[in-house]
């Protein structure tokens, strides 16, 4: 193994991307998922900006000022420091999220973690977004090894396979009740344990 390719949602923070529609409901208390999310998926994959996403939803005012208090209540996962120091030692590490530009870059400049990654995509950057196998062949291009090379972690199943179809080790991360037959980690000290650093 070379190369340990993480998730960004449900895995680096501790937030699945299922806490926007929390947010929005505070506001918009009879909008459902399915009206929130077709919208929140463009920006997903840079069809339109992360504030273009609150304007459509319906959100009036500071749009800036509103983004950032949604932005400011994903907490990270406080294990993953210790877990990415431990890895850069022995390997090369990545991520692959599903997410706008702008949350992304926000998030990754406040928890100063660019700096562990050699690789990063972003859906809303490359125009597609997991499960699509592109993103996952892209991302292995760049680091300029095999898929076979790598473990891929995510709390995701449909990604997981993906990656799986394509010669990856996979993980499924911190899910419960989630029917997976390949290997599980609760958290990162189980995950670096598995993966023996």
């Amino acid at each position: 193994m070379k190369t340990i390719i993480l998730d960004m949602y449900g895995v680096i923070l501790k937030d699945t991307g299922d806490g926007f529609y929390s947010f929005v409901n505070k506001f918009f208390p009879n909008l459902t998922a399915s009206d929130i999310y077709p919208i929140w998926s463009k920006a997903d994959i840079g069809e339109i900006s992360s504030l273009e996403v609150l304007a459509q939803i319906g959100f009036k005012g500071d749009l800036t000022k509103i983004e950032k208090e949604y932005l400011d209540s994903i907490e990270i996962n406080e294990g993953f420091y210790d877990f990415a120091e431990l890895a850069k030692k022995q390997c090369r590490l990545a991520f692959i999220s599903n997410d706008s530009s702008e949350w992304s870059t926000y998030l990754r400049e406040k928890y100063n973690i660019n700096k562990y990654f050699d690789a990063i995509t972003v859906s809303g950057d490359v125009k597609m977004r997991k499960p699509d196998e592109r993103i996952f062949k892209m991302t292995i291009e760049q680091l300029g090894c095999k898929a076979d090379e790598c473990v891929f972690i995510d709390d995701r199943k449909p990604n997981l396979e993906t990656a799986e179809l394509l010669g990856m080790n996979t993980i499924l991360f911190g899910t419960e009740n989630v029917d997976y037959r390949g290997r599980t980690a609760a958290d990162f000290k189980q995950l670096a344990e598995m993966l023996k650093l």
